[in-house]
């Protein structure tokens, strides 16, 4: 049963970063990857900002019974997509590059980003 439940998050979480990922297209983005996987962890989406490469998290909440999905990225998974993000740049040969951190939130249907919403945590 768990895991038929964790199917079917995973196939809602899909819809709404591809969801988040044509609204970041509207707002200039260029998509590079979504759901990259390393050993470390997850990003959601990768994506050029003009002359930033960006690593943004998707979080969703049908409503504000357990807040806004904007907080719900705290110092834990920040590491992680810290983590992660720094694997991608060392497997994909990119230095000096500028790298910010982006959270996207969608509530109820109405889609937000935080542009550079938190530094990176080694």
């Amino acid at each position: 049963m768990e895991k038929k439940r964790k199917q079917n998050n995973r196939k809602v979480g899909v819809v709404y970063e591809q969801a988040v990922g044509h609204y970041l297209e509207q707002q200039g983005y260029v998509i590079l990857e979504y759901n990259y996987r390393c050993h470390m962890g997850e990003i959601d989406i990768i994506a050029k900002d003009q002359d930033y490469l960006v690593f943004c998290e998707v979080k969703y909440r049908k409503d504000t019974g357990k807040g806004s999905p904007l907080e719900a990225v705290g110092p834990a998974k920040q590491r992680v997509i810290s983590k992660c993000a720094q694997y991608y740049l060392l497997t994909h040969h990119l230095t000096d590059v500028a790298c910010r951190f982006d959270v996207a939130g969608i509530l109820g249907d109405q889609i937000s980003v935080v542009k550079n919403a938190f530094e990176y945590i080694g």
